[in-house]
């Protein structure tokens, strides 16, 4: 291979070329996934189960208009206006839109009495007419022939003190206190209570997962706000937007510009440091072709093998490149090396590739199998990480020692390198022609106290080793949800906005988890399944606060009520003509005084408004039930979300109907967590097995095999030490950190412990200044490839990031000062002698 490269270095370029512009075809198709489900298996019932339930009842997503700044009279008209310009957008980008449920509460309001109980109405007739029979000597239900005929002052006061409007609409159950426990939509307005908000909301066809469709509809649902013309209703009229669409939109958007953000520093950072250590733009060009090609070599794989990106493996691109790169720094420190002490280009390349494939090979084996060891478990958070990670160091060692040769002799054959120069071209002193070096002072510590060195070491080793078994004791997983989202804190309107809006149009599905029958004959019986479950929990540990069906919005026995329905308000009205109700009474009692056409009705007979959360995609209607949670801050709490979650997640009908069974954002969760729980005692010694394997073929089960797992292991130490102390708290992102810290961080004592052998005893000195460089950028840049996490607008990839680079920084400084003060003092001990050169 290196004969070839030597011989045809254009045309192995051309492969590469070739290569590249194939993968990056298939990389740029990859979309990321940025919701929970995504990181559990296709399989997993709960996944199944919510797709499913995508599928029927996710063709329409809600956009909501907040309107503010006017008198209420005003926002009203503004609201109205904002609905018709909204509808003449027409589908797919608005299906309805409404600014109340005025046509519910037209329908409801007169067919309120239909859900008291028979027995209630059938007593209220009976009280009215034995009271006015008292007071007047006459029943209400006697026909009068005399329409204006008046009772006496004193029996019109009497009856009035018990059959008042209030007192009517109590036992109808629409008064005030009833009322109280449901949505008030004042005039049938989605207003705020003190009448400054009114909010407009709109049903669209584009899904939130539509990105370009989205962007779309909300460009078009702006253009008709600003047709509306608000200010000509009041000149404060304001409004700002919110709804599932807005937000997965603004999500989808924050996440993509995040990747972008997120990987422009990553890749300054490694650059900036790859070059600050070689001092040469020739070699900084070079390696960052060769990483080109070997990310863009492993995105493409990620396509052909996987097919898209989440959560968890979105931000891989700079954890890759910072860690594919190890290898590359590996080949051109030693190339460097040769070529300052005289070696021809072409020789230099044949002893490079000699000298460091078999330690960069060891190094990247050790990372892919620690990465590849997160594939032992159903989370495919965890699963996709370990194939983009383990294929990824695989694909940039080869890329490195493929193409990284022919790049290098085509750059020699164009524009020769003068080793006598100083960095950068000559413009930095000749001490500086091999690049900074970063080596020399850990090496001079190293040297001037090996036992201090050592001691700190242990101690450090022991103490950290402490203090992560008490954090595993304490328990150190995060249960709070707001620390595993997305920074809100740039999109604060729209946050407000959705506060208000959901409060103020009380929309069911807003926080609420929906199940899906398969028949509208289970409803009922799953409803009283999850109540009885419901009641049955202790006071303090409620799974839920409530159920909701379309079924609560047809009255029972409606036939039976109907007549007793119209009797009442034949006696209303007769009341009103004898006096006994006054006119402001009978206004306040007519809407909810039934037609006199009143039939009984179905859910099919149901406006749209009322049965719109409770429709399929297909127009069938009432097979979803809700389930509202104790209360909306608990849905952040895991311990809660456990406990909703196992409330509905399966359900047995009674008399062999069926089983129901339940997901969402709470089940998703709690199976994540599950997964998480139950593998994490599995990955973790897997990897660490699967690391001691490729150390131990590398040294051939030697000592050194010993060594070097003694260095991973006190770093690994520094790392969950580090972590105890900052009470970090473990979630599905930062998890990743400790299986493939093992395989990454146990490249550094690989390479020191290979020179030192190469060079013999008393070396190390030599090994820590000249690998000890090249193994300290290899850790810079693995380490700045994670701290670009830390910019990222997920706290959970910040989480990642933090504990990513915890377990570099402790495993590079084990493996630079405490493993080579420990091999120094026991050379020292033996009457060995560092070797200064």
């Amino acid at each position: 291979m290196t004969e070839l490269q030597l011989a045809r270095p254009r045309f192995v370029l051309a492969i590469a070329l070739v290569m590249t512009m194939a993968s990056l075809v298939l990389a740029l198709r990859l979309r990321i996934q940025p919701g929970f489900e995504a990181l559990l298996p296709s399989s997993r019932p709960s996944v199944q189960e919510l797709e499913r339930v995508k599928a029927r009842t996710a063709g329409i997503s809600t956009v909501f208009v907040v309107l503010e700044g006017g008198e209420t009279a005003a926002l009203r008209k503004a609201a109205d206006a904002v609905v018709d310009e909204a509808r003449k957008l027409g589908h797919p980008w608005v299906g309805a839109a409404e600014s109340g449920p005025h046509d519910a509460l037209e329908f409801l309001h007169p067919r309120a009495g239909l859900f008291a109980e028979t027995s209630k109405l059938q007593g209220l007739l009976d009280d009215w007419d034995e009271e006015v029979g008292k007071a007047t000597g006459a029943s209400l239900d006697v026909d009068d022939d005399d329409d204006g005929e008046t009772t006496d002052a004193a029996a019109t006061q009497a009856i009035r003190g018990k059959f008042n409007a209030a007192a009517l609409k109590k036992r109808f159950g629409v008064d005030d206190e009833s009322r109280s426990k449901l949505p008030s939509f004042p005039d049938g307005y989605y207003q705020s209570e003190d009448g400054t908000v009114v909010v407009v909301a709109i049903r669209s066809g584009i899904l939130g997962t539509d990105f370009e469709g989205g962007r779309e509809a909300l460009t078009r649902i702006h253009g008709a706000i600003d047709a509306a013309q608000l200010t000509r209703f009041h000149p404060d009229l304001h409004y700002s937007m919110s709804g599932d669409l807005v937000t997965a939109i603004a999500e989808f958007k924050a996440i993509n510009d995040d990747l972008t953000e997120v990987g422009l520093i990553g890749t300054l950072m490694i650059v900036g440091v790859v070059f600050l250590y070689f001092l040469r733009l020739r070699m900084l060009v070079a390696m960052v072709l060769t990483i080109s090609i070997g990310v863009s070599l492993t995105f493409g794989a990620t396509q052909l093998l996987i097919g898209q990106l989440n959560l968890a493996t979105g931000f891989l691109f700079t954890v890759v490149a910072g860690n594919g790169i190890n290898s590359g720094i590996i080949y051109m420190a030693r190339y460097l090396e040769l070529r300052r002490k005289g070696t021809s280009n072409d020789d230099a390349i044949r002893a490079a590739l000699h000298d460091t494939w078999a330690p960069t090979l060891t190094a990247a084996a050790a990372a892919s199998a620690s990465y590849a060891s997160l594939m032992a478990t159903e989370f495919r958070g965890f699963r996709d990480f370990g194939i983009i990670g383990g294929v990824g160091m695989v694909l940039c060692w080869l890329a490195t020692y493929a193409f990284l040769p022919p790049i290098l002799i085509v750059a020699d054959r164009m524009l020769g390198l003068a080793p006598d120069r100083g960095g950068f071209g000559g413009l930095l002193p000749k001490s500086t022609s091999g690049g900074l070096p970063f080596g020399a002072p850990f090496a001079a510590l190293v040297a001037r106290a090996p036992r201090m060195a050592t001691a700190i070491g242990l101690v450090l080793t022991l103490a950290g080793t402490f203090a992560t078994v008490r954090w595993v004791i304490h328990d150190p997983m995060e249960y709070d949800l707001n620390n595993l989202r997305s920074d809100t804190s740039k999109r604060a309107t729209e946050m407000r906005a959705r506060k208000l809006a959901v409060g103020i149009t009380h929309y069911v599905g807003s926080d609420g988890m929906a199940i899906l029958t398969d028949r509208t004959e289970q409803v009922p019986l799953l409803v009283a399944e999850l109540t009885k479950r419901r009641d049955d929990a202790p006071d303090d540990a409620k799974p839920f606060k409530a159920v909701y069906t379309l079924q609560d919005f047809v009255a029972p026995e409606q036939a039976a009520k109907i007549p007793l329905l119209l009797e009442l308000k034949d006696r209303v009205l007769r009341a009103k003509r004898r006096g006994l109700i006054g006119a402001d009474e009978l206004r306040e009692l007519s809407p909810y005084l039934p037609p006199d056409d009143l039939k009984p009705y179905a859910m099919a007979d149901l406006p749209e408004s009322a049965a719109r959360a409770f429709t399929e995609r297909d127009g069938t209607r009432g097979r979803i039930v809700y389930i509202e949670p104790v209360s909306t801050e608990l849905v952040e709490d895991a311990h809660y979300l456990f406990r909703w979650a196992d409330s509905y997640r399966k359900t047995e009908l009674p008399g062999g109907q069926g089983t129901i069974l339940g997901s969402g954002r709470a089940v998703i969760y709690a199976d994540i967590w599950a997964a998480l729980v139950s593998d994490v005692p599995r990955l973790v010694l897997l990897s660490l097995v699967l690391t001691l394997l490729v150390v131990a073929v590398c040294f051939r089960f030697g000592s050194a095999t010993i060594i070097v797992l003694a260095s991973l292991l006190g770093g690994i130490a520094w790392m969950t030490g580090a972590l105890a102390l900052a009470n970090v708290k473990l979630n599905f992102l930062n998890f990743i950190a400790l299986p493939v810290t093992f395989g990454i961080g146990v490249d550094y004592a690989v390479n020191i412990v290979q020179r030192y052998l190469k060079d013999g005893t008393g070396s190390m000195m030599a090994a820590v200044r000249e690998t000890g460089g090249a193994v300290i950028l290899c850790s810079a840049t693995t380490t700045f490839g994670y701290l670009a996490l830390v910019r990222s607008v997920n706290y959970a990839v910040r989480s990642m990031g933090i504990a990513a680079v915890l377990g570099e920084v402790a495993c590079l400084l084990f493996a630079v000062l405490v493993l080579p003060g420990a091999i120094v003092w026991r050379d020292r001990s033996r009457g060995h002698f560092t070797t200064r050169r």
